[in-house]
């Protein structure tokens, strides 16, 4: 038996433990030590087994590293688990932290379950384009119902112990230093009682109208996965013996391990946690944060004070005056309110989030906090102001984070004083709600700031990436050469509506949405006045034609969403065309001298939308801004609606072929007046053959 498990005897009780941090996966490791465990325990004479685990949490999920071995197989573990099942006395499962995937698969398996009160349960292999593989499909509609089994699937979200218990799926609820000993004491009960098989319940729903309206979510998220729980295992739940259901599943489940979907997305669950790894800023001290200031508490700011409160932190913001203060105290309690109504947060956690909050007029209100975020207005004069007065004002030690989506960091660190102490945070919009956050290191960025800056990132829950400094950084980077081709096209005779139907469309790409509904969403006048100041500035285009349209549909006060016309027009969340943008496009073109011979075609949309995007990254990676190709594929994937069963632009690019994507930039490159800028390393890829998306 390995060290990962260890069977010991409490009273007439036997006691399996399961040891292997952090969070009890499930290995092969794991899986040896069970079967010998369970050797041992089947040639015992004790009333029963308890299955537990130590440390913060029971067993959160498989090992997904197993998942790429050419010989990965669930086999072994499907087999203990009938073992456990079909044994003749009754299993205990005592429960904490997250039982996720094959840990509630493990438990399911077992004739009763206690959990702690504050225990979470889940079933999360959609987010890795699996179903669940070991006998989950099948026990768990068992146990819950059909509906339910199905929206647990479905979503990947987990649900707490109280629904846990009302579902059916968990028998009793402890408190956290009682779980042990009410697992054994359970014994008393069940071995009076006639030992309770999951497999040999039946589904509390006939499934008629059990799956109506989830086909929905399937498409939308064009998910083989979920397609295979819908039209597959649930159905074989529903319809057939349970050893027949487990056949199915299991066939479900090797063909998907195998997909390019499922592939894509485990690829991507590597690289969130890689991104967050930053090589020689884990071996530094690390500034202490437990107070954070906001300043500036406008949309942006509100939010990011919000998800610090989330957070548990003290939480300062200030204002310029009382009357912006007031103002962003009010959009604080109406998004803490927000979230209140829709269940996500108590009445008593709102509570104390409010009295978490403090507030001040000036940067003089922030002198004590361990770090300030400014978020005032994407102006490279006003927040060279503010970062001086903050590098007077902030305690020495104290932090000072510029949240800027394309302004130059080491400009604002400059201007400080203190440069050491600077760096930027581009957070996305709604702040407490987007998980990417771009965290900048400027040139002269402390080691351990950028350590203390990435801690604090995790707190908040954001998916981090580190960028270096570069006008957009990774993100708005390449989303300026995505956005510069969509306006192009435009003036060239597409339409709004049909550029965002070619990259939403999931046979050819399968974006959330397109770029028009995205730049009418997050504002035009906020893009063009970006462009307006990078040209300004005299370090962005100089070519006067250069995003023309949305610079004149600035002027024009086509906004977006926020006026109720931009690319669109806008009744609530309803669009429509806009004729206007489209005769402004046709002007634009004439004025400028745009070859209107035909609209683009939908392939030539495709491209022109895609392949300069994996262009700029190469370029990206070329420079070291990010340090590694799958940092680029977790901005696009967290950050701007890019299908995560896609893998990122890097990761499609290498499904497409880099000789095809820079034989079609050659293309477009020949055929246009402005030089496409073709990557050396995008060349050098595509005459080895390597892979882009394991750049770094």
């Amino acid at each position: 038996m390995g060290q990962t498990v260890v069977l010991k005897t409490v009273g007439k009780v036997s006691l399996l433990e399961i040891d292997n941090p952090p969070v009890n996966a499930i290995s092969r490791a794991v899986v040896e030590g069970l079967d010998a465990a369970l050797r041992e325990y089947e040639t015992s004479g004790t009333l029963g087994l308890v299955i537990c685990a130590t440390g913060r949490t029971f067993v959160a999920g498989g090992d997904i590293a197993d998942f790429e071995s050419p010989d990965f197989s669930a086999s072994a573990f499907n087999d203990i688990l009938l073992r456990i099942e079909n044994g003749d006395r009754p299993v205990v499962a005592a429960v904490h932290g997250t039982v996720l995937g094959g840990g509630l698969e493990l438990a399911m398996a077992c004739h009763h379950r206690i959990s702690t009160q504050d225990c979470r349960f889940g079933m999360p292999e959609i987010k890795l384009g699996l179903i669940p593989g070991s006998h989950g499909t099948q026990r768990l509609p068992r146990l819950v119902g059909l509906r339910q089994a199905a929206e647990m699937m479905m979503r990947g979200s987990m649900v707490g112990a109280v629904d846990a218990l009302d579902f059916g799926l968990v028998d009793d609820l402890v408190s956290p230093e009682k779980l042990r000993d009410a697992a054994i004491d359970a014994f008393t009960k069940l071995a009076a009682d006639p030992i309770r098989r999951t497999s040999a319940q039946s589904i509390s729903d006939d499934g008629a109208d059990a799956l109506a309206g989830l086909e929905k979510l399937a498409a939308k998220r064009s998910s083989e996965a979920a397609f295979a729980a819908l039209s597959g295992a649930l159905i074989a739940a529903r319809d057939l013996p349970f050893e027949q259901g487990i056949d199915m599943e299991a066939q479900l489940f090797d063909r998907l391990v195998t997909s390019a979907q499922s592939k894509a997305q485990r690829y991507l669950f590597f690289a969130e946690r890689g991104a967050a790894r930053v090589p020689g800023v884990d071996a530094v001290s690390v500034r202490k944060i437990e107070t954070v200031g906001v300043l500036g508490v406008g949309t942006m700011g509100a939010g990011i004070a919000v998800a610090a409160l989330l957070a548990g932190y003290l939480v300062t913001i200030s204002e310029a005056d009382d009357e912006l203060l007031q103002a962003g105290v009010g959009r604080i309690n109406a998004t803490l309110d927000g979230l209140v109504k829709k269940g996500r947060l108590t009445e008593g956690q709102h509570q104390k989030c409010r009295t978490m909050l403090h507030k001040g007029v000036g940067p003089a209100a922030l002198s004590d906090v361990d770090i300030v975020i400014e978020a005032v207005f994407e102006d490279m004069d006003l927040k060279r102001r503010v970062a001086a007065e903050l590098g007077k004002y902030c305690k020495p030690g104290a932090i000072i984070a510029t949240n800027t989506s394309t302004l130059d960091v080491n400009e604002i660190a400059r201007a400080s004083g203190r440069p050491e102490d600077v760096v930027g945070t581009h957070f996305f919009s709604p702040a407490h709600i987007m998980k990417l956050l771009e965290v900048v290191r400027g040139n002269a960025t402390a080691t351990e700031v950028l350590a203390a800056t990435l801690k604090f990132a995790r707190r908040i829950e954001k998916t981090v990436v580190v960028s270096g400094v570069c006008y957009g950084f990774i993100g708005n980077r390449m989303a300026e050469v995505y956005m510069r081709e969509n306006e192009a096209m435009q003036l060239e005779g597409a339409t709004p509506a049909e550029i965002d139907a070619v990259a939403q469309d999931p046979d050819l790409w399968g974006m959330a949405m397109g770029p028009n509904r995205m730049l009418d969403m997050a504002g035009v006048d906020v893009g063009a006045r970006t462009v307006i100041e990078w040209m300004a500035s005299g370090d962005g285009p100089t070519d006067p034609a250069y995003r023309i349209l949305c610079r004149r549909m600035f002027e024009a006060g086509l906004h977006g969403q926020k006026t109720g016309k931009g690319y669109y027009l806008y009744e609530g969340r309803s669009a429509s065309p806009n004729p206007a943008v489209h005769a402004l496009a046709t002007q634009l073109a004439k004025d400028f001298n745009f070859t209107r011979s035909a609209p683009p075609s939908r392939q030539e949309i495709f491209e022109r939308l895609l392949f300069p995007l994996i262009n700029e990254a190469a370029h990206i990676l070329d420079e070291k801004i990010a340090a590694r190709a799958s940092d680029i594929d977790v901005v696009w994937t967290s950050g701007y609606g890019f299908p995560k069963w896609r893998g990122g632009p890097l990761w499609m690019a290498d499904d497409i072929g880099l000789g095809k994507i820079v034989e079609r930039l050659e293309f477009y490159d020949a055929r246009a007046d402005n030089n496409w800028n073709i990557s050396p390393l995008l060349r050098k890829l595509a005459a080895s053959g390597d892979r882009l998306s394991s750049v770094g």
